[in-house]
């Protein structure tokens, strides 16, 4: 019995030594988690979603019908173009490397890219979907951007300009604040992309209508919008697809995705109210367009600031947003006497701007680790006031060189007949019947 118990000894000790070997290995595997990558998956689908066919039906249910279909190829050219130039530089000169400027090229192409790899940003989850869920959020910042010159811009020059702004102005952006930048060494708060996405793309659109101009018949014609229902189902789509857009900026299935995603609902529907109320007391109706530009107003406010701060806080946020958005659609549009033809920088330049700012308010230590305002911590609001004049002056100015650029190769805008035409045949070849 002796000679058989150190037999069976000597056979388990090669096992055990194995077991404990490989301890670590199964350590490593463990950092990512199944719950959180599976979330993440979806909410990278809804992020996506909320391009095509979201902002594709938002935007194109706002223009004439003759433009309906050069709307729509927009939103689907930035889906294609973007993702391919995201695989091939855009992540990795964004989230790979820290320096305070830019990343590296260490990703070129997903270059050493593993199933088992993670980027420290998100640490649970494949660093494969953390590279999917971060370009959806690239594709619909270069597709936000047309809606302030709908109706009148080159599709070439579209092209050629999304390009350059994705690599110009998106990029350095999104490594400065997401990507252990500067300003994210500042303790800049931008949770979601007040500042990468809605005012970036806002301020170019601003820029961008400068350039090019007011569309014929702006302001004597009526330039009404073809099919609001189209509109009302995009915003739809946009709505729950921002749970995505907010709830997965915490990285993982957890508690603060939860709270994003609730204050983020909430600022949608103080917003749709607020801008409602405001038509219904001076016009004596309520739009339609109007609530719909309320809530995507609320939505885009809420977002830099949606996993910092407390649900009911997306109730303040939005009825500001809604009022303020308001003002920026009409006063402030009228006053400049620009054409932001879907007004991006009215609610999404405006809507970031604003939300950016009171997320230095409203920040609440024991939901995003950082105090605002009103916890006693004031210099966080200079801190978010520096993050956006950086952002505001780099759109600006960058977008504006570019515009230029690109206006050497090819005509910004299409000519005066080809736009009394409609885009969708001077484009395209094709119409709506």
């Amino acid at each position: 019995m002796a000679g058989y118990l150190r037999r069976a000894a000597a056979m388990a000790a090669p096992i055990g030594l194995a077991l404990v070997m490989a301890a670590p290995a199964q350590a490593a595997a463990s950092e990512i988690n199944t719950a959180d990558t599976a979330w993440m998956i979806v909410a990278t689908a809804l992020v996506l979603m909320m391009t095509i066919p979201g902002l594709a039906l938002f935007y194109s249910g706002m223009v004439r019908k003759k433009n309906v279909l050069a709307t729509m190829a927009q939103s689907l050219a930035a889906v294609t173009i973007i993702s391919i130039l995201w695989v091939a530089f855009g992540y990795s000169l964004c989230f790979v490397g820290d320096g305070p400027w830019i990343g590296t090229l260490d990703r070129w192409f997903l270059a050493g890219m593993t199933m088992d790899s993670v980027n420290p940003a998100a640490k649970s989850i494949p660093e494969a979907l953390f590279m999917l869920y971060q370009m959806t959020f690239a594709i619909i910042t270069v597709a936000l951007v047309a809606g302030s010159v709908a109706d009148r811009m080159r599709f070439s020059a579209y092209l050629l300009f999304s390009v350059a702004w994705f690599i110009f102005v998106y990029i350095p952006l999104a490594h400065w604040v997401w990507g252990g930048g500067f300003l994210n060494s500042m303790g800049v708060l931008d949770f979601a992309g007040g500042l990468v996405v809605h005012l970036s793309a806002g301020t170019a659109g601003l820029v961008a209508a400068k350039v090019m101009g007011r569309r014929h018949g702006y302001g004597s014609e009526n330039l009404s919008p073809f099919d609001l229902s189209l509109a009302v189902m995009g915003t739809g789509l946009l709505w729950v697809g921002w749970f995505g857009f907010n709830g997965g900026s915490a990285g993982a299935a957890n508690s603060r995705a939860v709270m994003a995603i609730i204050a983020t609902h909430l600022a949608a529907c103080a917003g749709a109210l607020t801008w409602g109320a405001i038509e219904w007391s001076t016009r004596r109706k309520p739009s339609v367009l109007g609530m719909i530009s309320g809530a995507v107003a609320g939505l885009g406010t809420i977002t830099p600031a949606s996993g910092f701060v407390a649900p009911w806080h997306g109730i303040v946020i939005g009825i500001i947003a809604g009022a303020v958005c308001y003002w920026a659609c009409t006063w402030l549009k009228h006053r400049f006497n620009y054409d932001d033809s879907l007004d991006v920088f009215g609610v999404h330049g405006i809507g970031g701007l604003t939300g950016t700012l009171l997320a230095g308010v409203f920040a609440t230590s024991a939901i995003g680790g950082t105090a605002g305002l009103l916890e006693g911590h004031p210099q966080q609001l200079l801190i978010q006031f520096y993050g956006v004049a950086v952002t505001f002056v780099w759109s600006a100015g960058v977008s504006f060189i570019l515009l230029k650029l690109v206006g050497l190769f090819v005509p910004l805008r299409v000519s005066r007949e080809h736009e009394l035409e409609g885009l969708d045949i001077s484009q395209h070849g094709e119409a709506l019947q």
